[in-house]
């Protein structure tokens, strides 16, 4: 009798253990990847990174490492997560018991509004706790962490160059200019310079000159020197707007044409912004006005409220004195 009650007691454990699921030991799970719906960004856009497992899991903890001066985390879709400093740690756990697995887990960062300048960074994502729907596979934690690269930068408008001056230019005579450099968003440069060149002159012998002064109160030409260190000057940022004092100089009367240039010294004097300005210069004035001295007078002048009354009291008078006269004779007669 005992020999049946083990039998059976026998059969049921085999029973509960088919009814069990087997969880194998750990294996490899070289599906997962890591990508963004975009590779660079602006100040203030948001970016979704998306973690593909490439198969059901049931289980996972997801940490991701990322550059909290650049980036804020916003929120991730599965699982509940709880965001450190640097890095935000999403983990999920299939309750159902295999009814609600995820395949990826989709995670929003934004970059801050403040960001100049180019910033590349990276998402740094590793794994662990990784099983499958129903809990019977599970797999090797990823420790040698995906990387997925990004660049945060401004939407960069152009630079423009803009020479100024008012009034009229002389032959030899120095004229105040103004040359500005600017841009609403400009793309930051280490090493910049500015490169002028005479490109067109009214005859072989004419000349020009732009002037500027220096820190250590040299006086340059930009036609011959350029303007700046030899190596160049930082250039970039929000609202650039960068103005140079010159002085212009022209020998010859007629019309110059000068190209300006700013240039990256870092990469071969490529050309970053470029303009050229046409320059009408005219005769330099000998004289000062001299209107007054070839004018003709006036052959008669206006007659003014004074010179009015004048002659009305002077033909009154006359009618008095002719009265007097005419009354005098008449009276003799008689």
């Amino acid at each position: 009798m005992k020999k049946v009650f083990y039998f059976f007691g026998i059969l049921t454990l085999l029973f509960a253990l088919i009814s069990v699921p087997v969880i194998s030991s750990a294996v490899t799970l070289d599906t997962v990847k890591a990508d963004t719906n975009k590779t660079k960004i602006a100040p203030g856009e948001e970016v979704k990174l998306t973690v593909s497992f490439g198969k059901d899991l049931g289980a996972y903890t997801i940490n991701v490492s990322y550059n909290k001066d650049i980036f804020e985390f916003i929120s991730a879709v599965g699982g509940s997560t709880n965001n450190n400093d640097n890095e935000v740690i999403i983990t999920y756990y299939d309750s159902t018991g295999g009814s609600n697995p995820r395949t990826n887990e989709v995670i929003t960062f934004k970059a801050k509004e403040n960001l100049t300048g180019s910033n590349p960074t990276d998402f740094s994502i590793t794994l662990s706790g990784m099983s499958n729907a129903d809990a019977s596979e599970r797999y090797d934690n990823i420790t040698n962490a995906i990387k997925k690269d990004i660049l945060v930068e401004p939407n960069y408008t152009p630079y423009t160059l803009t020479l100024s001056y008012s009034g009229v230019i002389k032959k030899d005579e120095k004229k105040d200019m103004k040359l500005i450099t600017e841009s609403a968003m400009g793309k930051n440069y280490d090493h910049v310079r500015l490169i002028a060149e005479l490109t067109k002159k009214p005859s072989d012998t004419a000349t020009a000159k732009l002037l500027a002064t220096q820190e250590d109160s040299n006086e340059i030409d930009l036609l011959q020197t350029g303007w700046g260190a030899e190596n160049g000057y930082a250039l970039g940022g929000k609202n650039v707007k960068q103005e140079l004092a010159l002085r212009g100089e022209f020998n010859t009367d007629g019309k110059y044409t000068i190209n300006i240039k700013l240039v990256d010294r870092d990469d071969s004097d490529t050309v970053i912004a470029q303009k050229s300005f046409d320059i009408n210069v005219g005769e330099k004035q000998t004289q000062q006005n001299n209107q007054n001295t070839n004018e003709k007078l006036p052959s008669k002048y206006p007659t003014t409220g004074t010179t009015q009354y004048a002659l009305i009291a002077l033909i009154v008078a006359t009618l008095v004195t002719f009265y007097f006269v005419i009354d005098k004779k008449n009276k003799k007669t008689k």
